[in-house]
């Protein structure tokens, strides 16, 4: 068994998926459930977990009717609106809903370093542990510092961090990026996602061996209880097919014990998420 844990589906316009850039024009275009339906077929992907790719209720809400017409599609990660005034009786009406497993805030894109530290957006998140919602962290490397000190301020709160938290890897650049992740690995309500690789390297030009130091120190810091398979599709889709990227994590997790592989393909997602 294989659960996915990090895809998005998307009816493409180009005003709302601004970010997919010239260098990512493959993208540009609708990915739907049937669309991952036959990608996953014959890879031993039973099930995956739906993640917010635009930030209004209208999205939660659309993957939510999703998820409720596809079986397979276990649970969605949306996005509300965190620091509003009035978040909790909007989060009261949407934990109702058990296909809603998690929120997350693109704090990658905001312009101001300090935001996650906020009070009103920290107010917010306090709310998720008593409906026992996953708080998803999506940054870059170099906004880890603030992130360690956000989850510092809910040590009950279940984090899963997205992406490896995007290391320079088409730089090389590992140091920085590998201490201040551990030391973030160093809070045991902190998960991690193995996805997002492929797209912080060069699309056209990464190698597995590229790639390699940045497993090395995701196994060492979170080891195999707190790992999860992501495949990030349709975004990997720009570097890597789906069965690439399966494929090489596969691969790559070989070494580990077959518990260990089972903890990372499925059995944490079921844990962490509830399923």
């Amino acid at each position: 068994m294989i659960i996915d844990t990090h895809q998005h589906f998307w009816k493409y316009n180009p005003v709302e998926f601004d970010w997919i850039d010239d260098e990512m024009v493959l993208i540009r275009r609708d990915f739907l459930p049937e669309h991952l339906k036959e990608t996953i077929s014959g890879t031993g992907v039973d099930g995956v977990i739906s993640v917010q790719a635009r930030q209004c209720r209208e999205e939660t809400d659309w993957l939510l009717e999703l998820a409720a017409s596809n079986e397979w599609i276990r649970g969605v990660v949306g996005w509300l609106p965190l620091a509003d005034r009035d978040i909790k009786p909007l989060m009261e009406k949407y934990a109702e809903n058990q296909l809603l497993k998690g929120l997350r805030h693109v704090v990658q894109g905001e312009p101001d370093p300090e935001f996650v530290l906020g009070r009103a957006f920290n107010r917010g998140v306090s709310l998720l542990k008593d409906h026992e919602l996953v708080y998803e962290i999506l940054i870059f490397e170099h906004q880890l510092p603030n992130a360690i000190r956000f989850a510092d301020r809910h040590p009950d709160q279940i984090f899963v961090l997205d992406h490896v938290a995007k290391p320079k890897i088409r730089y090389n650049k590992i140091k920085a990026w590998s201490r201040n992740l551990k030391e973030l690995a160093k809070r045991g309500n902190v998960s991690c996602k193995i996805s997002g690789m492929v797209t912080e390297a060069e699309y056209k030009n990464w190698t597995p061996e590229q790639l390699q130091p940045y497993f090395d120190v995701i196994l060492e810091a979170f080891g195999p209880s707190r790992l999860m398979f992501g495949s990030d599709w349709p975004v990997c889709l720009v570097a890597a097919g789906y069965s690439a990227w399966l494929d090489l994590v596969r691969k790559v997790l070989s070494a580990l014990s077959q518990e260990e592989q089972d903890q990372i393909f499925y059995k944490n997602a079921i844990r962490i998420y509830k399923l």
